[in-house]
């Protein structure tokens, strides 16, 4: 199964190293590949470092692809990671 969705950065630093650790630990709960595209770059969501270097800041849009057995559940939990902000208080 192969899930796509489009997610706005919502939270105030946008993908900084705690949110990209967040968002790595989170996918290493899933059988699935989940990839995160910003503009014409790619990385894996396991990837602190493959996050950091999309470079994204609040009010951008990324594309979240899931694949695998648990791509609607991984899909599910990324996305209320995003629009929780990466519990992050702004």
């Amino acid at each position: 199964m192969k899930l796509t969705r489009t997610l706005k950065v919502v939270n105030k630093l946008g993908l900084h190293a705690r949110a990209a650790t967040r968002l790595a630990q989170l996918a290493h709960n899933y059988d699935a590949r989940i990839r995160v595209i910003h503009g014409d770059q790619s990385a894996s969501a396991d990837s602190v470092l493959g996050l950091l270097m999309l470079q994204t800041c609040q009010g951008q849009e990324v594309t979240v692809i899931c694949e695998g057995s648990d791509a609607k559940p991984a899909l599910e939990a990324v996305t209320q990671l995003f629009s929780g902000r990466f519990d992050e208080s702004e």
